[in-house]
């Protein structure tokens, strides 16, 4: 069986090459506020992709995100640590950015980057499928 490392790498290599027009592909450890691996089609300045990090743990976990998880929780007597936010997409000018939290490792978070262009449903598709094959 391979390694957390290999499946990380793996996963992001599956993503980039499977997920439609990916421009890039990354995977984010909450827990440890580290972004554990990336392939991208351009150069980007480090402190661009140390910023992913951040910015996807205040997108899942950020203050507010929280507060509504626990809300919804207490009023419907959810007793689970289970994060109800596991997938968030986000549209800038030329990208289509999706955010999808990881089954089995929920501090772990796939990151795929599109073109704009992209059809939202087979990306979905795509990496729903890829992120299952993986089992992390």
């Amino acid at each position: 069986m391979a390694g957390f490392s290999d499946q990380v790498t793996g996963l992001v290599k599956t993503l980039r090459n499977e997920a439609p027009d990916c421009v890039a592909a990354g995977v984010v450890d909450m827990a440890t506020g580290m972004l554990l691996a990336y392939e991208t089609v351009d150069s980007h300045p480090p402190e661009v992709l140390d910023l992913l990090a951040g910015a996807t743990l205040d997108l899942f976990q950020g203050r507010t995100v929280v507060m509504i998880e626990d809300l919804f929780k207490e009023r419907r007597g959810v007793l689970s640590d289970d994060h109800f936010f596991q997938e968030i997409l986000v549209n800038s000018d030329n990208l289509t950015h999706l955010f999808v939290r990881m089954t089995e490792q929920q501090d772990v978070v796939a990151v795929v980057v599109c073109r704009k262009a992209v059809n939202v449903g087979m990306l979905f598709a795509q990496t729903r499928r890829v992120v299952r094959a993986h089992g992390l």
